[in-house]
């Protein structure tokens, strides 16, 4: 799918790598690296449990480049993306601030995105990756009339998607932000407009990035997101140079707006481009057809059916907080209240699970659906319990620390422009919430690819019908429960509330299906690093306790994300290596290896 401001537009997924096994009891069988199925000569070979020693330390040496080269890659192009994906939403921050006209903006800014996905994204991303990767191996052509066949009925489907959304734009104002009125309902249906054209762009994006993936090619997928963040900063600084601080949307002009919305749309369109040209230069030809019949679109549609269900709850949970966000932040008719200290929040919270879990995630997919293909469920779920192991063990710091430096990080980061530092704290207070949100979410998008390699779509829109209602009843609660200015502090729950019911009912089905799903060996490594960041957190804690102290808002915000980060990440893999727990041994056991190979 391409990515913009922490929302990945695809995500499929694995991890190559090797283990510890357990120092009592039989060997785990697939501790040691397992390849691509056409790198393993004798199958069975990938179950055989290695030593200690190979499982970490020389996993990490000798393990070929293939799947752990491809997830490195991806991780680097991540932290890049996801890192000027945050410097763009601190300047747009900037430029809008967080009372009408910035919740305007992020209005505006996510219609296209949903309407996107609600309509075509969420099938690229989860059905059409498992279809391409079987006809690609079945097929005598490789697949290339398939993709040719998809990329010309996407295309079509997507100029006429642009095309009506774009004139139906005042209706979907109202659809997803029904409480604004007068100019704010002006301003909204004009960024809008000029956002809604990006519908075209972001398809383009989510297909290149579908046919580069089942190419193994996952690198400028992640990378080609950077482009479209630098120039939508660029547009942003120049509105804020053009239009000054401090803009509201009854001070703000059309000619403002106007170049504001085009400049982020070129974001997209120069995003397009460039994966565009990498699967060209990757060998793609396309050639137009739409001759359908036989093509086998008649199986993905099938599959697609259920996971429409899916789809279509999961956005009806979007509107329903965009609804209730914007309809809290017009009663509050103050700054922090509304959807753009919200979507902020949002961002910030999503770095940790899209910079680490994205990358096991997205080589993980094409892996999972191989070891389908072959019959090889207990891979499945081998893979699946160790991605998650070794995601948590860099993800359960970043989580507790969110929690600790919500406040004092936010304010180092937006309090600029026309965003002040009391704003900034109440993104910091929404982003407290969300921290706690990081695992289930990281859990359930695991387990959900999981079923996505098994062909089944129907369990996770089943799985959805209630966690989404739960969800919509939460946010509703929320809005009649609470007072306007305290109600964006609740949603995140309302938010998180889908990802821990969803990935509660996944595990139990997933549970029966694959035999297990390493449950206990799972919990054991949660709990063993959730001890071993225990010390960094205290020490994080009081950092940020002594520096509040200290007189102004910047400085020591500053002081306590630097002495708290740096001292915190220093004691949480001290104490972690005096454990011995293996997950983090994996971890440095391969970065030394990386330095003693530069």
């Amino acid at each position: 799918m391409g990515e913009r401001d922490g929302r990945r537009i695809l995500m499929p997924g694995v991890l190559d790598e090797a283990e510890r096994a357990e120092p009592a009891g039989e060997p785990e069988p697939g501790l040691v690296p397992v390849r691509d199925p056409g790198d393993v000569a004798d199958p069975g070979t990938a179950d055989r449990p290695g030593s200690e020693r190979d499982e970490i330390g020389g996993a990490a040496q000798a393990a070929p480049p293939g799947v752990a080269h491809s997830s490195a890659v991806m991780a680097i192009g991540t932290v890049f993306s996801r890192l000027t994906g945050f410097l763009r939403t601190v300047v747009i921050g900037a430029a809008l601030g967080t009372a009408l006209l910035g919740d305007a903006y992020q209005a505006a800014e996510m219609i296209p995105y949903t309407v996107y996905e609600l309509l075509l994204g969420g099938m690229l991303a989860s059905v059409f990756v498992p279809f391409l990767v079987k006809r690609r191996i079945r097929d005598a052509d490789g697949g290339a009339a398939t993709e040719n066949r998809l990329l010309t009925a996407v295309i079509v489907a997507l100029a006429v998607l642009t095309a009506a959304a774009v004139l139906a734009s005042g209706w979907l104002v109202s659809l997803y932000a029904g409480g604004y009125t007068g100019r704010q309902r002006e301003v909204t249906v004009l960024l809008t407009r000029l956002l809604l054209a990006q519908i075209f762009f972001i398809g383009v994006s989510g297909l290149a990035s579908t046919l580069l993936n089942v190419r193994h090619r996952f690198g400028a997928p992640m990378w080609a997101p950077v482009v479209n963040n630098l120039v939508t900063m660029g547009a942003g600084l120049l509105f804020l140079w053009v239009a000054g601080r401090g803009r509201t949307t009854a001070t703000v002009t059309d000619a403002q707006l106007t170049l504001l919305g085009l400049g982020s749309a070129l974001g997209t369109v120069a995003q397009s481009g460039v994966l565009a040209w990498t699967l060209r230069s990757a060998g793609f030809r396309w050639r137009p057809r739409l001759d359908l019949r036989g093509s086998g679109f008649g199986e993905a549609a099938r599959t697609a059916t259920w996971m429409l269900l899916y789809i279509v709850v999961a956005q009806a949970g979007v509107l329903v907080t965009a609804n209730v966000a914007t309809r809290a932040g017009d009663r509050a008719a103050g700054p922090g209240s509304g959807l753009a200290t919200y979507k902020f929040a949002l961002v910030v919270f999503q770095l940790p699970y899209a910079i680490i879990a994205v990358s096991v995630i997205t080589a993980l997919l094409p892996r999972m659906s191989a070891h389908v293909a072959d019959g090889r469920r207990d891979l499945v779920r081998a893979d699946l319990s160790r991605g998650l192991r070794l995601a948590s063990a860099l993800l359960v710091p970043l989580w507790l620390g969110m929690l600790v430096f919500a406040i004092p990080g936010s304010i180092t980061f937006f309090a600029y422009g026309s965003l002040t530092p009391d704003g900034a704290r109440r993104i910091g207070l929404v982003l407290m919430v969300f921290a706690v949100m990081v695992l289930p979410f990281t859990v359930h998008q695991l387990l959900m690819r999981v079923f996505y390699a098994l062909g089944d779509t129907r369990t996770p829109g089943l799985i959805a019908v209630p966690a989404g209602i739960a969800q919509a009843a939460a946010a509703f609660a929320l809005l009649w429960a609470l007072p306007a200015r305290q109600v964006v502090l609740g949603l995140p729950a309302a938010y998180g509330l889908f990802y821990a019911l969803g990935a509660l009912g996944a595990a139990l089905v997933l549970r029966r299906r694959l035999g297990g799903l390493d449950g206990r060996r799972i919990l054991r490594a949660l709990t063993r690093l959730h001890v071993a960041a225990l010390p960094a957190v205290a020490f994080a804690a009081a950092i940020v306790w002594a520096s509040g102290r200290l007189p102004g808002d910047r400085v020591p915000a500053l002081l306590a994300v630097l002495v708290g980060g740096i001292g915190g990440g220093t004691l949480y893999l001290l104490t972690a290596r005096l454990m011995k727990v293996p997950e983090i041994g994996y971890f440095t056991a391969m970065a030394r290896s990386r330095l003693r190979g530069s």
